[in-house]
């Protein structure tokens, strides 16, 4: 059942379209609030299934729900123990809100969940007000045969980037876009793939040959 639905969780950054972040949250969600992302349960509009926090920044809640207390001294953040705890209970798909903001530290250690995630065997994407974000990383099958990761990007996102979070990537290509790449390598000391644009009418398509990059969409 748990692969199902969708653990989504819910950090302490700031939100400022909630409107917005509530139009991607379903129904049979399993929601996990971390800490001082309890401040966003009432506009969100969404119960939470699980709470989990160190209480360092946000009032321990009384509420009748799943709580986890965490001591304030550990390896962990709060949002990446809620990571952890996801995967112990056998979800699959994740979806993080409220996990990028004004603390390079956290939102770069919250980026690399994808990666963490991926590692594992889970799909895991980051939403926040201005932009979604997940991996397009190539994968060996069974018998030994690496496959390229693949994904598109409709017209109706403004902008585009592919970040190389780890190593290189190689053999990436773009179709469909402004700015179009064939067999390239990306790596992290050059980062020259951001802010590509859509072909009006067009869908662009991206496939990484050999590796990992993030893959960004604005959203407005």
């Amino acid at each position: 059942m748990c692969e199902k639905k969708r653990y989504v969780i819910v950090g302490g950054a700031e939100i400022g379209n909630y409107r917005k972040i509530r139009s991607y949250l379903r129904g049979h969600d399993f929601i996990v609030y971390c800490d001082s992302g309890l401040r966003h349960m009432l506009r969100l509009g969404a119960a939470p299934s699980l709470i989990i926090g160190d209480w360092d920044s946000h009032a321990a809640p009384d509420l009748d729900v799943e709580t986890i207390t965490l001591p304030v001294a550990k390896d962990d953040t709060d949002t990446v123990y809620a990571m952890r705890e996801g995967i112990k209970r056998g979800f699959r798909d994740f979806l993080l809100i409220g996990v990028i903001g004004e603390r390079l530290d956290h939102t770069l250690v919250n980026a690399y969940i994808l990666t963490a995630l991926e590692n594992r065997g889970c799909h895991g994407m980051i939403l926040d007000d201005y932009s979604e974000m997940e991996l397009i990383s190539s994968w060996t099958d069974e018998d030994g045969i690496c496959h390229p990761g693949e994904a598109s990007v409709e017209d109706r996102y403004p902008f585009f980037s592919l970040v190389a979070l780890e190593g290189e990537a190689t053999g990436v290509n773009i179709k469909n876009a402004k700015f179009e790449l064939e067999n390239a390598v990306i790596g992290p000391d050059y980062q020259y793939a951001t802010s590509n644009e859509v072909l009006p009418g067009r869908t662009a398509e991206v496939t990484v040959k050999d590796g990992r990059l993030l893959l960004i969409k604005i959203t407005e």
